[in-house]
């Protein structure tokens, strides 16, 4: 299996996509004014204790506040809290004592009350641990956790545990006693899936510099006032690249120069061997378009989804859950035997289900209704399949056995909003109005708004974007519309052909790219 990453910079988002054998997987989009990410560490106040939830809405700076309950404190949080008072209470150029050096307090009863740790007004250090859904604010824990490539640090805990991904009971043994004889009193540690097989030396510098990120965020504390972020996650960008890159990897495309060499950087630190498979694209052609990205977006993200031989899901979203009904469509014509069919398009039917919930990054409850199917076998392939299909999906989740109903549940775990794409278009005459202008002055409107521009700004060059065959038809003969235009307003307009583009639509950019608005 080959990988590849393509990532869209533009000035209000960064899009990456994760393909696949050339087939999209996932979508990850990041608003360039992103305020929350899970795993950021935040320096909160709690506003009000609820005891009938056994919960506190804390404020971290969100407009409504974040919710933290009980169980998501973790057992040595009363040792975090005089950790904290500590340091924001030192005096003069007094340093923190190193968590090796701390005394822990008690830990604190599974079964117990909210009140008899947290109070109204307390300062807290929290950890986001879902984004801001819907209506809701964030979710808050106060197990706090820092990830890095091959390790992950978990302070006032001394427990070391192996990711369950590595079989080998001997590489288990190696990687729990290595780190367990270099990390530092009070310090748990996580030993990731991609640690299998590396040395000492890679492995000590990581959690050395680990510890360096959870010392730093205390030395800067004295007067802190809350809301205030402590420890930032990695961009969304690295912390996928931190997560999935692996050597399966083959392409990494980017196309804003800066962002490639922060990549560059980036791998040079966590796979040196990497660093050549990052490039920097600047074609003409936007880069989802050129690598069929744009086109896979528009036939995945709708309501209806085909996946083989006129098969196809319906999706529908609730509240509460999602729902994926399974339709045989034409394949219904192909086979006799009906109990054949189903099982075929049952199973095919579940790799694609396992890539639309990766895809859409759906969470919650998944109810999925296939076609029915009387015998035990077929019931237990199409259970099979879907767990091989998502053994790649790195949120957690759980499956459940067809039920005698045809019906299969799954939950997924959900950290930060579905992913959803408008697949719809407006009609690309009318734009949704139900009327259009006269055709023949369509020409004339380009014209009269390239002139505005030209003069207006006293541009030597002008980029215009428009469907394909708006641009055929501009570009045709050889004193075209697009070499009049040029010739008369002493301006060099560069047409650019998107099929992405409605008919109709059309938008101006600079020589850099920048849209003129």
């Amino acid at each position: 299996m080959s990988n590849e990453l393509v990532i869209s910079v533009t000035a209000s988002e960064i899009v990456i996509a994760l393909l696949e054998n050339k087939q999209l997987v996932e979508l990850n989009k990041e608003k360039s004014n992103l305020q929350f990410s899970v795993g950021d560490v935040y320096l909160g106040k709690v506003k009000k204790i609820m005891p009938g939830l056994n919960a506190a809405f804390v404020d971290v700076g969100y407009e409504k506040d974040a919710f933290l309950h009980y169980l998501d404190l973790g057992h040595q949080v009363q040792s975090l809290n005089k950790y904290l008072k500590t340091a924001i209470n030192k005096k003069g150029k007094v340093v923190v004592i190193p968590l090796s050096k701390f005394k822990n307090e008690p830990d604190i009863d599974k079964n117990g009350r909210i009140s008899n740790v947290l109070s109204s007004g307390q300062i807290v250090m929290v950890q986001i641990a879902k984004e801001p859904i819907s209506t809701k604010g964030p979710r808050l824990g106060s197990e706090i956790s820092i990830a890095g490539r091959h390790l992950v640090l978990i302070p006032f805990s001394e427990k070391v545990s192996v990711s369950q991904k590595i079989t080998s009971q001997e590489e288990k043994a190696r990687l729990k006693k290595l780190i367990n004889s270099i990390k530092p009193k009070n310090y748990g540690v996580i030993v990731r899936t991609v640690a299998e097989g590396r040395k000492v030396a890679v492995l000590d510098d990581e959690l050395r510099s680990l510890v360096r990120k959870w010392e730093a965020a205390f030395e800067n504390l004295k007067g802190a006032v809350p809301p205030k972020l402590i420890i930032s996650e990695l961009n969304r960008t690295s912390a996928i690249l931190r997560d999935i890159l692996n050597g399966t990897f083959n392409s990494i495309t980017v196309n804003d120069e800066n962002l490639c060499n922060e990549i560059k950087d980036y791998i040079s630190i966590i796979a040196p061997e990497k660093e050549k498979i990052v490039k920097y694209y600047n074609g003409n052609i936007p880069i989802f378009e050129k690598y069929g990205i744009d086109k896979q977006i528009k036939t995945l993200f709708g309501k209806t989804v085909s996946f083989k031989s006129g098969a196809y899901l319906i999706i529908q979203h609730t509240e509460a859950l999602h729902v994926i009904d399974v339709n045989s469509g034409n394949r219904s014509k192909t086979s006799s035997d009906q109990e054949t069919n189903a099982a075929d398009v049952n199973i095919a039917a579940a790799a694609e289900i396992a890539r639309q919930l990766r895809l859409r990054d759906m969470g919650g409850i998944i109810v999925v209704d296939f076609i029915d199917m009387h015998t035990q076998e077929h019931k237990q392939l199409v259970y099979e399949k879907i767990k091989e299909a998502m053994a790649a999906d790195r949120a957690k989740h759980n499956i459940l056995p067809l039920s005698k109903f045809g019906l299969m549940q799954i939950t997924r775990q959900r950290v930060r909003p579905e992913l959803t794409v408008e697949t719809l278009e407006k009609c690309p005459t009318c734009k949704g109005t139900g009327e259009i202008s006269a055709s023949i002055v369509f020409e004339e409107e380009l014209f009269n708004n390239i002139s505005f521009l030209v003069t207006n700004q006293a541009l030597r060059s002008i980029t215009m974007k428009v469907h394909p065959y708006i641009a055929s038809y501009l570009r045709r003969g050889f004193l075209s519309k697009r070499m009049k235009w040029s010739m008369k307003l002493k301006c060099w307009v560069k047409l650019v052909a998107v099929p992405s583009y409605t008919y109709l639509e059309y938008h101006f950019f600079y020589k850099d790219e920048e849209e003129i608005l």
